[in-house]
């Protein structure tokens, strides 16, 4: 009796697999090349030598905080697209794309601005590679805001295959432009930038033909530039609910770069070490981030649909398949913490490090499982503002104080004082149980306005 109540809560059926995995593979997919492509870049340019790989570091941090706040931002009006898409309202998801066209335009042109002053104070190399990866930027805002909408009325499978594409462009282009194939000039750093915006491009372009082409199977697109004025009402609903998502992306993702200038008074040898570690980590943290924004689209479609008890029931599931999905998943990266170094050409003493935080990882791989899942249900339901405070604040509030006291002012070393912080993912996944458990975030955000 225990064993079917615990399976009826925690576990479900065929059905419930089919579902989550239609929605979660194909987003897992994309992120996963969008990962790889990320790692081909490091790998390559690490087999320059360790100045060009870390200085491509820097510039990825800094793009980092843009890509971040561009997600922020489309997530925020994704709430309502998801749930204008479970109610089965094509004008209320046509809406909310429009104000995305707005949103990434004005933080494309703001993030181009910033960076552009950031290159005087990079390194010289990371000048050469930030001032061409510049122009990938609103590229590549664009076709997040219609990827994220194909996802929002899931349809996953289209930006999935722009992403295999972009990956295939990426790859050949960095062999060609980075070591001079082909009569090629041998561009180094530079090459680099230049095939990740060729493939940003090439993503791009095949989203807007193929989303366009089949508008039967994409029905938002239909008549979608015949305006782009967005109601003004819904308009006020978005910044107002989503716009705390962006401030939470750009509060987090600069906390996560003030973590790794804090680490960084311990040697560059460490900032290298967490570069490599970041790197492979990404590819496997994949798994619980899509199936995180699977959580937000699944259970967002069933609140808009008013069906609050399948919301809960299903939010359960998913946040138990994602947490048990990671206990594998952390299994196979500790396994690879001593290998994945190798591939680099750099330090032994780096090499070391990077195997050492990649075994740290691997071990709260769970409790980041479980903290994403927490995030994206309470976004789902538009608690964006206490999804903020319990997101980016725990970042500013506990991790960076606890990292800036352990490396400037106690003798532990370096791995020691990034396992102290890491190990406070426990702390922030007891903090998202009790506001899921409240069950606050079980509304329908559309309806209600």
């Amino acid at each position: 009796m225990m064993w079917k109540r615990f399976r009826e809560k925690y576990i479900g059926d065929r059905a419930f697999y089919r579902l989550v995995l239609t929605i979660a593979l194909p987003v897992m997919i994309q992120n996963g090349i969008t990962s790889f492509v990320n790692m081909l870049d490091n790998l390559m340019v690490g087999g320059i030598g360790t100045e060009q790989m870390s200085g491509v570091a820097i510039c990825n941090q800094l793009i980092f905080v843009f890509n971040l706040c561009v997600f922020g931002g489309l997530s925020g009006a994704g709430i309502y697209g998801a749930q204008f898409h479970g109610k089965r309202d094509l004008e209320g998801v046509q809406n909310v794309f429009r104000f995305k066209l707005w949103l990434v335009g004005f933080l494309s042109i703001l993030g181009v601005l910033a960076l552009r002053f950031d290159l005087v104070l990079t390194l010289q190399c990371a000048k050469a590679y930030l001032a061409v990866a510049l122009i990938g930027l609103p590229v590549w805002a664009l076709s997040q805001s219609y990827a994220s909408t194909l996802r929002e009325t899931a349809s996953t499978t289209l930006p999935m295959g722009a992403g295999i594409a972009a990956m295939l462009v990426n790859l050949i282009g960095n062999w060609i432009l980075i070591y001079g194939r082909f009569g090629a000039p041998r561009l180094g750093v530079v090459g680099a930038a230049w095939a990740t915006v060729l493939s940003r491009v090439v993503e791009l372009i095949i989203i807007l033909v193929f989303s366009h082409a089949n508008a039967k199977d994409h029905p938002f697109v239909k008549g979608l530039y015949r305006t782009l004025k967005v109601p003004r009402a819904l308009t006020d609903m978005i910044v107002r609910k989503g716009m705390p998502l962006l401030f939470n992306e750009a509060l987090w993702s600069s906390g996560q770069t003030t973590l790794v200038q804090i680490y960084s008074t311990r040697g560059l040898a460490m900032v290298a070490g967490i570069n490599i570690s970041n790197t492979i980590s990404m590819l496997f943290n994949i798994v619980f981030m899509s199936l995180g924004s699977s959580i937000g689209i699944v259970v967002g479609n069933l609140l808009g649909a008013g069906d609050m008890a399948e919301a809960k029931r299903t939010n359960t599931r998913m946040t138990a398949f994602s947490v048990m999905c990671c206990f594998a998943i952390g299994g196979l990266l500790a396994a690879t913490s001593g290998v994945f170094p190798l591939l680099y050409n750099t330090t032994d003493e780096v090499r070391h490090i990077a195997s050492r935080l990649i075994l740290i990882t691997s071990a709260v791989m769970p409790f980041h499982a479980y903290t994403n899942a927490c995030y994206f249900t309470l976004r789902s339901g538009g608690l964006t503002r206490l999804t903020m405070v319990y997101d980016c604040s725990f970042v500013w509030c506990v991790c960076i104080p606890l990292a800036f006291v352990l490396c400037r002012f106690t003798p532990l070393p370096f791995v020691g004082c990034y396992a102290a912080v890491t190990a406070t993912e426990g702390l922030k996944a007891l903090f998202g149980y009790h506001l899921v458990k409240q069950g606050k975030w079980i509304r329908n955000i559309v309806s209600e306005q």
